[in-house]
């Protein structure tokens, strides 16, 4: 799972509470969809767009509303048409408008043609009345490129700790009633009241790392509104909320610092088997070679390149192993100090920076000035990427803000059909271990490995979970639990032709 980058902000410590269900509070009205154009851009013209009002708060459904907006890619074959299929990339916060407009010719032509493919902004996000931390974007945007993706220095510590509890305060003054509903059980409630807008009688649903724990929360509000769930990168919801009791950073708590670690071993594998195709071979054993570039970068940056930007970079490019040619190339030119490397753009790679949903609904430590600590202890668990992560919950612990309708606990659900959950066996975002205790909290969920590497990758990287994933959506006959799926590509082999998904997903 990736933070987005969205400098939105950050919660207090909440009590394990299971909240009253959706099902339980007032009706609400559903709202019309109009759909329209999306713009003039050609790309577009396949693709409708909208925005629906729904409820700020819904225990007022009369209340205020907040603005979601939607896009649309209608059913290739209308007289097979099945329904709707909602989609989700993850984050928290990653827009899905943009994300469907992007992939959706990605998907296979049955899939395509049996439903209409909808993507939409989750509140707070995007287009949705989005929750910001600075008056205007251009403010926003300068203190979002003066951060680093984690300090090493015990100077640096104290004034990282410092600047999260400042931007933390800008959150609070500039987004408060928005953050204080952007909780993912809104985000599953105004999913059901979207499902109903389209005349779903129930739910048809693809989610992406974030987006599982949206299809678990969904699952514990509306159990008997599903139709078919896919979620590909789980979050264990135990550890994403705290409501496993582990006193520890939200980065933590979830393994990435682990799973990144283990993606690193497989890069610099895979690398060192592709012989001449990985150009850091031709400058010694890769791991050697990566190491001391790492450790010389603590104290000489290389234009751009300082320790903090390199391991970040290294981390975002480990979501698709089609960026690893491209990323063995950068390491090798900066392993030479060769002017040529290039400059990272922050949006390329994830940062503390992003953090909104998980502020306002997981469990914070309450000792802010602890994080040096736990990030030591993170990176001798994981080097350099542990620590890297560790740090991503630090704004939470200052903001102040809390929904009172978050989802806590407890998380095995009773919805009744089959669901189908892929897990990536080298996924740096959401730890592969992770996926059969996800699975487990299922009355019936179909498990299937995805042997190879990457975050999420039933998109675009295995026919073969293409196959199993069309299969089942289209005619809700799921795999036998425990199914393996092949990647179609080795790390290192050249690209085939055609568009690429990689770093999209969240």
């Amino acid at each position: 799972m990736r933070i987005v980058r969205s400098l939105t902000a950050v919660a207090t410590a909440l009590a394990l509470v299971t909240p009253v269900t959706a099902a339980a509070k007032a009706p609400y009205d559903v709202p019309r969809i109009n759909w329209g154009s999306c713009g003039a851009a050609p790309e577009l013209a396949p693709f409708q767009c909208a925005s629906v009002e729904v409820p700020t708060d819904y225990d007022r459904p009369n209340g205020p509303t907040t603005t979601i907006a939607l896009t649309r890619l209608p059913a290739a074959d209308p007289a097979q048409r099945v329904g709707s299929l909602f989609i989700n990339p993850g984050g928290p916060g990653a827009p899905g408008v943009p994300f469907v407009q992007q992939i959706a010719s990605s998907y296979s032509p049955q899939l395509r043609a049996r439903f209409d493919i909808v993507g939409f902004d989750p509140r707070g996000v995007g287009l949705s009345d989005p929750a910001t931390c600075y008056p205007t974007a251009a403010e926003e945007a300068v203190v979002l490129a003066k951060l680093k993706d984690f300090p090493v220095t015990a100077a640096e510590e104290r004034g990282y700790i410092a600047d999260a509890a400042k931007l933390a305060a800008s959150c609070r003054r500039t987004s408060p009633d928005r953050l204080r509903h952007m909780s993912t059980a809104n985000v599953a409630r105004d999913l059901d009241l979207l499902r109903r807008a389209v005349g779903d009688a129930k739910l048809s649903y693809l989610g992406y790392s974030y987006g599982t724990f949206l299809a678990a929360t969904y699952a514990k509000l509306f159990p008997n509104n599903v139709r078919a769930l896919v979620m590909d990168g789980t979050l264990v919801p135990e550890r994403y909320t705290g409501s496993n009791g582990e006193r520890l950073p939200v980065g933590a708590r979830y393994r990435q610092g682990e799973a990144a670690s283990d993606s690193y071993q497989q890069f610099l594998l895979e690398c060192k088997k592709a012989a001449a195709a990985c150009p850091l071979n031709a400058l010694g054993d890769p791991r050697t070679v990566v190491e001391n570039l790492l450790e010389r970068l603590k104290t000489k940056p290389i234009g751009h390149f300082d320790y903090p930007t390199t391991v970040g970079y290294m981390f975002g490019s480990f979501y698709s192993s089609t960026t690893y040619p491209a990323l063995a190339q950068q390491l090798a030119e900066l392993a030479t100090s060769a002017t040529s490397a290039k400059a990272v753009r922050k949006e390329d790679y994830p940062s503390i920076g992003n953090a909104l949903q998980p502020c306002i609904e997981t469990r914070n430590t309450g000792r802010p000035l602890s994080y040096p600590a736990y990030a030591d202890a993170a990176d001798g668990r994981a080097p350099h990427f542990g620590r890297f992560r560790a740090w991503i919950g630090i704004h939470c612990e200052f903001l102040g803000l809390k929904d009172q309708d978050a989802y806590f606990a407890p998380w095995p659900n009773q919805v009744r059909r089959p669901v189908l959950i892929f897990g990536t066996r080298h996924d740096p975002g959401t730890p592969y271990e992770a996926t059969r205790p996800f699975a487990n909290l299922w009355p019936d969920a179909r498990m299937v490995t995805i042997e190879g590497w990457g975050h999420a990758t039933s998109l675009g990287a295995s026919k073969c979970a293409d196959r199993l994933l069309t299969t089942y959506l289209s005619t809700l006959q799921a795999p036998s639990d425990g199914s393996t799926c092949q990647q179609d590509r080795k790390p290192f082999d050249p690209l085939p032709a055609g568009k690429s998904v990689a770093g999209l997903i969240r």
